[in-house]
């Protein structure tokens, strides 16, 4: 029963994020009129709109973070529930990351500059990203979730000069020097 409510309460948090999106005025799919697997290129019209992009591995991030912080201080919590928590936290923040104000404090970040938010598809895949992140940690021993989260980080950051701790701080605060190495002067 338990396993039935908690399924429940994840399509149920899925149908909120889709809906307030809605709301929001994002596209359901890439305006362009296609959907794509996966779109590589951050600067074009199709970065958050598709169904993953290099932002992507940034929400697997999430799902492992999210994890390690639940499960260190609710450790007698069932995980399934632990996930639930982590998909609300989830859809609350692609809800707030695609509100106007968020959506234009990102476009004054120098590898953000067009960005327009996401697409209901590409938020709901990015959802979905996290709770693959967050099985995989589920899974696999400390270390090896510490080390794909480095790998992943370090990857991404080396393929397009960003990533989740350049984003929270460009969010935070944009520095100049990030902005510099991020444009490659």
């Amino acid at each position: 029963m338990s396993w039935r409510i908690s399924l429940l309460a994840t399509g149920g948090f899925l149908a909120v994020q889709a809906f307030i999106l809605f709301l929001l005025g994002q596209p359901a799919l890439c305006e362009c009129g296609y959907v794509k697997v996966w779109e590589g290129v951050v600067a074009s019209v199709g970065n958050s709109q598709h169904l993953s992009d290099w932002y992507t591995f940034s929400h697997i991030i999430h799902g492992v973070i999210f994890y390690a912080v639940l499960w260190k201080f609710f450790p007698r919590v069932p995980r399934h529930w632990l996930l639930v928590v982590a998909l609300g936290a989830e859809v609350a923040w692609e809800i707030l990351e695609n509100t106007p104000m968020v959506i234009e404090h990102y476009r004054n970040q120098a590898l953000a500059q067009g960005y327009v938010g996401d697409s209901i598809l590409n938020s709901l895949s990015d959802t979905l990203a996290m709770v693959g992140g967050f099985l995989l940690a589920w899974r696999l021993p400390l270390w090896a979730s510490v080390a794909l989260v480095l790998m992943l980080e370090l990857f991404v950051g080396y393929q397009i000069r960003d990533g989740l701790l350049l984003n929270i701080v460009n969010l935070a605060y944009p520095f100049e020097i990030i902005e510099r190495w991020q444009t490659g002067g």
